[in-house]
């Protein structure tokens, strides 16, 4: 769908240069979702993998985030390891609701209600980042953080619509249960894509 180099605005790896690759095509269909254009994979024209790479390349980033839409709806093997190829880091945003490929440096499974990741995905998340709509949310990411191995990061992200609301809800569940930090969207605050 697009691609371009930005700042990693949350996560496990805020803060830090990123050229970001989002794909096209999703059926996970969240309502809140900020990037419904991506739905529908067709709209999108199809980029070579060595294109890619060069524009990366071009750039002076080190780390390449894949998302979407739902990334994992394409086969990324090639893609990864043509950027791993070149050293970049490669790191991916996923639902987890389709079968894992790929090579990953670190992965961000980010479960949504509308479509709930595969039982085989959950045990490779390396950070585990649930947004929160409502009070019910919590419960969510309480069932998938009993599935995550013991290294998983936890965060809590606040859906940026209703952020006024669940964040003091979230401040407030996170000193309740301090295993969990709170992941906010930077790159909306300081206005990066």
């Amino acid at each position: 769908m697009e691609h371009f180099y930005t700042i990693q605005g949350e996560g496990g790896h805020q803060g830090r240069a990123a050229y970001f690759i989002r794909l096209g095509g999703c059926d996970v269909g969240c309502v809140w979702c900020d990037v419904k254009d991506s739905w529908d994979a067709a709209k999108h024209p199809l980029i070579a993998v060595d294109e890619l790479i060069k524009t990366v390349a071009a750039t002076p980033a080190k780390l390449v985030v894949i998302t979407g839409g739902e990334p994992l709806m394409h086969n990324l093997t090639a893609l990864t390891a043509s950027l791993q190829a070149k050293g970049f880091e490669t790191n991916i945003e996923t639902s987890g609701a389709h079968p894992l490929s790929g090579n990953w440096n670190w992965i961000c499974l980010s479960p949504k209600k509308f479509k709930a990741p595969l039982p085989e995905v959950i045990p490779f998340a390396h950070e585990l980042k649930v947004v929160i709509f409502n009070q019910s949310d919590f419960a969510w990411a309480e069932k998938y953080a009993a599935q995550v191995n013991p290294h998983c990061k936890l965060y809590l992200q606040p859906e940026w619509d209703k952020a006024s609301i669940v964040t003091p809800l979230i401040i407030d569940y996170i000193k309740a249960h301090p295993q969990w930090q709170l992941s906010l969207q930077i790159h909306k605050y300081i206005n990066v894509p």
